[in-house]
């Protein structure tokens, strides 16, 4: 009898936490999304596009984008299909290099608040959190979006990249004209 208790308990454990891991995103660094791309494209699986979210550790919009939009099962859904996530603080300390090139937080040496110089690349310049940008498969930037967003207007914003109608249509024409894929509210 303990045996058939042990293995319910064991059985539903799994089952809530597989439900609830399947609703969050996997995010990773802005480094191991060039090395996921690396490789799948060395595997020669399609690449994806990358999605970054800029924050900040005391950012409230930002916590909230995280809490609400962020955790939208159907945008977790579409996210980890069409997109490596990326998750990177615009105040991160540490040195980035990519193609021999040095990003660092130069405020950080004084030991002042500051914006990462690869946040300021990211943003152009528009330090606002939350933003999120997007990078096509080679690694070009596609647009730079800031503030929050709640799961319904996100969908649109996802779709009309992933779809690269950004190459074709106007934003207003596109958002004016989606009809939602899946159920967000």
């Amino acid at each position: 009898m303990k045996k058939i208790w042990l293995f319910c308990a064991l059985f539903l454990g799994v089952a809530f936490s597989s439900r609830a891991f399947s609703q969050c995103l996997r995010w990773r660094s802005f480094e191991e999304s060039l090395v996921e791309n690396g490789v799948r494209a060395q595997m020669r699986m399609p690449l994806k596009k990358v999605f970054i979210d800029v924050y900040t550790d005391w950012c409230g919009w930002c916590k909230r984008l995280d809490a609400t939009t962020f955790a939208h099962p159907e945008i977790v859904r579409y996210m980890d299909s069409a997109f490596i996530t990326v998750k990177l603080n615009a105040e991160r300390t540490d040195t980035v290099y990519i193609n021999n090139n040095a990003f660092v937080n130069q405020s950080a040496a004084s030991g002042k608040r500051g914006s990462h110089d690869l946040a300021i690349q990211l943003l152009q310049g528009k330090m606002s959190y939350p933003s999120c940008t997007f990078l096509d498969e080679t690694g070009q930037q596609i647009t730079v979006v800031p503030g929050y967003m709640d799961a319904k207007q996100f969908e649109i914003l996802l779709h009309f990249v992933a779809e690269e109608a950004y190459k074709t249509t106007s934003w207003e024409d596109f958002s004016a004209a989606f009809a939602p894929r899946a159920r967000v509210r």
